[in-house]
């Protein structure tokens, strides 16, 4: 059932946000030269997979978690898609090709090997990784690694359509601040 919502919410969302998304690469084109971002991420059974977002940080920026990541890296333009999180609206693309859910654990990437291996025991790998989940809401990001896939655990245990429409709709009101950068 909730494959089914995150395809008809993905494909819907990125119709009718196609005009804000064309307008946002070309602010994000003339703000970075090259407004989409791509990066492997750790996907469903480890299974590598591409994420695509804005880019929010200069072109050169080091390839690490947003938490190690400098804040001068992130551009003026940057702050501003972050503080709205329309920097994550392509990753609707991730969800309609079925690579991600709306809700669910955030994609980390292979290189942060602690939050793997504790994702891996707790059985997080199990399900697709999301856009937004209950460790997003509340503020918990890849910083704190056993903290994070403790939470994504819970998340995984107790999802359902009640608490999967709760967490899309608390990030679309603004709840939780994203990956932080210091």
């Amino acid at each position: 059932m909730i494959r089914l919502l995150d395809f008809c919410f993905s494909l819907v969302g990125l119709l009718v946000a196609s005009p804000i998304l064309v307008l946002l690469a070309l602010i994000g084109f003339f703000d970075t030269g090259s407004p989409i971002f791509r990066q492997e991420r750790v996907g469903k059974n480890k299974k590598p997979f591409i994420l695509v977002k804005f880019r929010t940080m200069k072109k050169n920026t080091a390839s690490v978690a947003s938490h190690l990541a400098s804040a001068s890296s992130i551009t003026k333009f940057g702050r501003f898609l972050r503080k709205t999180k329309l920097d994550e609206l392509p990753q609707l693309w991730n969800v309609l090709k079925g690579e991600m859910s709306l809700v669910g654990p955030r994609p980390g990437l292979f290189n942060q090997e602690e939050l793997t291996a504790a994702r891996e025991v707790k059985g997080v790998f199990d399900v697709r990784p999301g856009i937004t989940g209950l460790a997003q809401i509340n503020e918990i990001d890849m910083s704190t690694p056993e903290l994070l896939a403790e939470t994504d655990a819970k998340m995984i245990k107790t999802l359902n359509l009640r608490s999967y429409f709760h967490y899309i709709l608390m990030t679309v009101t603004g709840k939780g601040s994203g990956d932080r950068v210091r």
